[in-house]
């Protein structure tokens, strides 16, 4: 029996933003009817049946994560990831909403076809709520309008080589013609910051496999992890950012969006840009707030990703970045592979495919570093939940505990300690740089539209199909 009635002594609703006791009614369309504070007695319903009412005793209460950077990779590379294995992996974190991206699925999502053949795909695998973004790759403008009106979120490109020869990067010409075709419909752009500014091929791609056919010989060992950081320096955000940014000037009404900053000394650039009225936004991500270059071992390639894990320094100065307000909210960039592709046998960070395996994880990964810093529960909520939900579109939908909205909830100890092994991990390809990790947090149970679809004890079974359904 679903229940109805939810009461915490520590709920995070618009009632009650910073925790404090409330009541929360569903209504039986699966949205919020209404929410009090203080906690009701079961006797106050009296017209609930058994097991209509849930009290949660001292346990937390949460809105459901929206998680804005998800790589699912179907169809096409289902031996990486897919809507069944991936959404999985976000309910077991907390997770209600994940935003796709459109590559590394073959074919990516540049065009309505492409598009109608992904959201075909999803066809009763998906647990949790799934909306998608569009890709900007070269040729491919007259495309932008009607994925816009088929229902992408808005739309993503690269300024450097994406890894996949099906998603080339585009110049800044190709950004300028994208540009007010993307104003046109009020939506989004977005970009993989990193622009080679380097003479032909000294930057590694994010794999060199056979996805990816440049070369590169490192005049240091491969296997070191400071050959691979030294490939991809801060400037190359850099100078993606002043780019990003003269051509936005052009366009005052478009708005931009950085994914997943990693290089620290870019945002001042971002912070007088916004003073300037520029309409951007800026994500990082989990690993660049709780990894440092400093652990990764030789040959540790699962902790590859494009940009890098930087250095200790850096990732205070993103922490302050977050605290400030110049980073807006953090995702998990969830960029699986196969295990093969990430070469842990030969260790080579040059060779090895970029992205982290970490869906499912990030609630309990940023509530360990929050807590050490003595950041409280309703900063993290705007991070992972809150502006991620508005940045795509779901304000009042998604994201928080608030009268009229979905009912996805989440129930939390925040003092449960658990170290992460491959039971933690849902997701296919069960490898993570966060394997060994202690943690302090845990998703115990999470609800979409009123509906358990993950328990900590007993996972999956006997939760019925997936109930996700595509956000468009």
């Amino acid at each position: 029996m679903a229940p109805k009635v939810i009461v915490s002594t520590k709920a995070f609703t618009t009632v009650t933003p910073t925790g404090a006791p409330a009541t929360v009614v569903l209504s039986n369309e699966g949205t919020i009817a209404s929410i009090e504070a203080g906690v009701k007695p079961a006797s106050a319903f009296p017209d609930l049946k058994d097991g209509e009412y849930l009290d949660l005793g001292d346990l937390w209460l949460l809105p459901g994560l929206v998680d804005a950077h998800v790589h699912l990779n179907e169809p096409g590379r289902t031996e990486w990831e897919g809507f069944a294995t991936g959404t999985s992996a976000a309910a077991s974190g907390g997770v209600t909403t994940v935003i796709d991206m459109p590559l590394n699925a073959i074919p990516p999502t540049t065009t309505v076809p492409n598009f109608k053949e992904k959201m075909d795909a999803s066809v009763g695998k998906c647990r949790v709520d799934v909306g998608f973004w569009g890709g900007v790759i070269p040729g491919n403008e007259n495309d932008l309008v009607p994925l816009s009106k088929a229902g992408v979120k808005g739309f993503k490109c690269f300024l450097i080589e994406s890894g996949v020869d099906e998603f080339p990067a585009v110049n800044e010409e190709e950004v300028l013609k994208a540009m007010p075709l993307i104003a046109s419909e009020d939506s989004l752009f977005l970009f993989h910051a990193e622009l080679d500014i380097t003479p032909e091929h000294t930057i590694p791609p994010a794999a060199d496999t056979d996805l990816s056919h440049h070369t590169h010989t490192p005049s240091s060992p491969p296997t070191s992890y400071s050959t691979f950081l030294s490939s991809r320096p801060p400037a190359l955000e850099e100078s993606a950012i002043a780019l990003i940014l003269r051509c936005a000037a052009k366009h005052p009404t478009l708005k931009t969006h950085i994914v997943h900053l990693s290089a620290s000394s870019a945002i001042p650039a971002l912070r007088s840009a916004r003073a300037a009225g520029t309409k951007i936004s800026v994500e990082t991500c989990f690993h660049y707030l709780c990894l440092t270059a400093e652990q990764i071992a030789k040959g540790e390639t699962l902790y590859k990703c494009c940009p890098p894990i930087r250095e200790s320094l850096n990732r205070e100065a993103l922490w302050k970045g977050l605290l400030d307000g110049d980073i807006d909210f953090v995702v998990s960039d969830h960029s699986p592979c196969t295990v093969e592709l990430k070469r842990l046998e030969e260790g080579d960070f040059m060779k090895a495919w970029g992205g982290i395996g970490g869906l499912g994880l990030g609630l309990s990964l940023l509530w360990t570093e929050a807590a050490r810093r003595r950041v409280g529960m309703e900063r993290v909520l705007q991070w992972v939940a809150e502006r991620p939900a508005k940045q795509v579109g779901l304000e009042g939908k998604k994201g928080s505990l608030v009268v009229g909205g979905d009912a996805d909830w989440v129930v939390f100890d925040p003092t449960l300690e658990f170290k992460v092994d491959k039971s933690e991990l849902h997701f296919k390809n069960r490898a993570s740089p966060y394997e060994g990790l202690l943690l302090k947090g845990a998703v115990l149970s999470t609800y979409l539209r009123g509906e358990k679809i993950f328990d900590r004890t007993s996972g999956f079974k006997e939760l019925g199909a997936p109930r996700g359904q595509l956000l468009l």
